[in-house]
């Protein structure tokens, strides 16, 4: 069917069921195929899903999506990215559910615009930045950091004395997503903490290669703790 034939609500659910699909890679490829300016004002509804899966992959289909309108046209990118940015913003007025993860997805998947947005994510851990103080949000800034961290660590490195003391937090995931992040960029004064980690036995979740597992503290501590004295000696 011609997209562009479609009402929005229809388009709208049109997308929904490709999100849902049990051939989600397929369905991406679909998704990209769409005028990225008609799919991303679905696409940001469905941040808010109370549909985990639905959200997401959503945040995937947004990285991808807005990495290939990069290609095209950098600036209709970089309005996507403030769009982002507005949502985390006090005067937005909202909270921003999803943001986060999706600037990180984004800039996993696009090296210009991750060269010139990463020093905008690490600020939304930073007291004196742009601090969420929402735990949820936090997560979520954490994972976006981690995300990042997998493909382009050289930009996250100056994330590191802000992601340090979420190694010791109250919160099991925020420990697991700090641990997961740091894992990446192997920082030699994140070796302690790391070597606390090793003896926690809480579980927390977390979405990795397009799917939610769960993971004990403990496990991820000793694989960064690994992948930390792999950069040492490659050192």
């Amino acid at each position: 069917m011609n997209t562009q034939s479609q009402s929005g609500r229809e388009f709208k659910r049109r997308v929904c069921v490709l999100l849902k699909s049990a051939d989600f890679d397929r369905s991406l490829e679909e998704i990209l195929q769409f005028p990225a300016r008609r799919v991303i004002n679905p696409l940001f509804s469905f941040l808010y899903n109370s549909d985990e899966q639905i959200r997401w992959r959503t945040i995937t289909a947004m990285g991808a999506v807005v990495a290939k309108l990069a290609d095209e046209d950098m600036e209709s990118a970089r309005v996507i990215m403030r769009r982002l940015m507005w949502n985390l913003n006090d005067e937005s007025g909202g909270i921003g559910w999803g943001s986060p993860e999706a600037m990180g997805e984004i800039l996993a998947c696009n090296e210009t615009l991750a060269k010139e947005y990463a020093h905008i994510l690490i600020s939304y851990i930073r007291e004196e930045g742009n601090f969420q103080g929402h735990k949820l949000m936090q997560r979520s800034v954490l994972w976006g950091i981690g995300r990042l961290s997998q493909v382009r660590p050289e930009l996250v490195k100056g994330s590191v004395p802000y992601l340090l003391p979420y190694l010791k937090s109250r919160d099991d995931s925020a420990r697991g997503l700090a641990a997961w992040a740091m894992g990446y960029l192997g920082p030699e004064e994140a070796g302690e903490g790391f070597e606390f980690l090793t003896k926690d036995d809480a579980d927390f979740q977390i979405y990795i290669d397009r799917r939610s597992v769960k993971h004990k503290e403990k496990a991820l501590a000793k694989e960064s703790l690994e992948k930390l004295h792999l950069s040492f000696n490659d050192g």
